[in-house]
C-alpha cells in the first residue's frame, strides 16, 4: 500500500501555492487522488477549473509575489484549508530581486497571513557545494547562487517563526513535463522535434541526485498528513547518478540514434556541486515516504510528454 493510500484524508482541504507548475500541478493530482478537498493558486491559470485524476479542483489567479498576508488567508478562509503548501518559487530566466520576492519574501508573508500547517517545497540547492558524502538534513547550509539563498532564507522564515509545519529539500526533479529550460527537459524537447543537427551541450561532468515528480508530490502528501511540525526533511532519489548517463539513457530511451555533443562553454564555469546525494532515511522514518519510481521510467514518461507537447508545433509546421 502506498503513502498516499496509507494516509487518506477524505475530507479535508489543501491550497496548493503555484498548482499551473510542473512541480505544483502534480502535487494537486496526487491530493486529489488520496481524498483532499484541492484548491490551487496561480498567476495565470488558462482554465479556471483544472481536471484532477478522480475530481476538478479550482484555480484561483494572483500574482503571489505581490500578493498580500490578508489576500492570502482570505483564500485559506474560504477554502477552508487545513493545510498550505508553497509549491510557488522563482527559478528559471527571472533576476536575484525577482528570486528573493519569489522565494523568500512569498514565504515571509505566508508565515505572516497565519497558515493553519504548511509545507514549504525547499531545494537541495540550500545545500551549496557538498563533498564526496551524503547530504543529511544537518549538513551545513551554504548556497553559492541566488537561487539556493533565496530558498534557504525560505526555508528560515518558516522555521524560525514557529508556524506548524515542515520544509522538503527536493533534489533535482525529473519525470512528465520537466521544464524544457532545464537540462533534462532540454534534451526531450530536442529528441522530441526528431532534429537533424546534434545538440550542443557544456561537458555533463556532475553527478546528481534525481526523483521522479510523481514521488514527489507523494512526498508532499504523506508530509501534509503527518503530525511532525519544525523540521527539514530531505526529499530525493537517494543515489548520486551520471548526468551524461541519464542524457545517454534518454537518448536510448528515443531510439533514432540522436547525436549529443559536449563542449566547452566559452566564459562558462565548474558545475555548482560536481557530485549530489541526498540521505533520505528521515523521510521513511518520519513520513513512511520512499521514491517508488526508477529514473528509466522517470526518464521515459518525460520523453513521452515531451513528444506529446512537440506534436501540435510539429502539426502545424507540417501543414505551414
Amino acid at each position: 500500500m502506498s503513502a498516499i493510500d496509507r494516509r487518506s484524508q477524505g475530507g479535508r482541504a489543501v491550497l496548493v501555492l503555484g498548482a499551473s507548475g510542473f512541480v505544483g500541478g502534480h502535487v494537486c493530482r496526487a491530493f486529489t487522488e488520496a481524498g483532499w478537498r484541492v484548491a490551487g493558486v496561480a498567476r495565470t491559470a488558462v482554465d479556471r477549473t483544472a481536471r484532477g485524476t478522480a475530481t476538478s479542483y479550482e484555480i484561483h489567479e494572483l500574482d503571489l509575489v505581490r500578493a498580500r498576508p490578508d489576500r492570502l488567508m482570505e483564500l485559506v478562509r474560504r477554502h477552508r484549508a487545513d493545510v498550505v503548501v508553497n509549491a510557488a518559487g522563482a527559478v528559471w530566466g527571472v533576476t536575484e530581486a525577482e528570486m528573493d520576492l519569489g522565494n523568500r519574501d512569498l514565504v515571509r508573508r505566508l508565515v505572516a497571513a497565519g497558515p493553519p500547517r504548511l509545507i514549504q517545497l525547499g531545494s537541495v540547492h540550500e545545500y551549496g557545494p557538498v563533498p564526496r558524502t551524503a547530504i543529511t538534513e544537518t549538513t551545513p547550509t551554504a548556497p553559492v547562487t541566488p537561487y539556493g539563498r533565496s530558498k534557504l532564507a525560505g526555508a528560515r522564515a518558516l522555521l524560525d517563526s514557529g508556524t506548524d509545519g515542515l520544509v522538503l529539500r527536493v533534489s533535482n526533479v525529473a519525470g512528465p513535463g520537466t521544464s524544457p529550460v532545464s537540462l533534462l527537459g532540454m534534451v526531450a524537447a530536442h529528441l522530441a522535434s526528431g532534429p537533424a543537427e546534434p545538440l550542443r551541450l557544456a561537458p555533463l561532468l556532475a553527478h546528481r541526485d534525481f526523483v521522479d515528480v510523481r514521488d514527489v508530490a507523494d512526498a508532499v502528501v504523506a508530509a501534509a498528513a503527518s503530525e511532525v511540525t519544525g523540521r527539514v526533511v530531505n526529499i530525493g532519489g537517494g543515489q548520486a547518478t551520471s548526468v551524461r548517463d541519464l542524457v545517454g539513457r534518454l537518448v536510448a530511451a528515443d531510439g533514432r540514434g540522436a547525436r549529443i555533443v559536449e563542449a566547452p562553454v566559452r566564459g562558462g564555469r565548474p558545475p555548482e556541486a560536481e557530485w549530489q546525494r541526498m540521505d533520505i532515511t528521515l523521510a521513511g522514518t518520519l513520513l513512511g515516504w520512499r521514491p517508488r519510481r526508477s529514473l528509466d521510467e522517470s526518464l521515459r514518461d518525460l520523453l513521452s510528454s515531451a513528444v506529446r507537447a512537440a506534436a501540435p508545433t510539429m502539426s502545424a509546421s507540417a501543414h505551414s
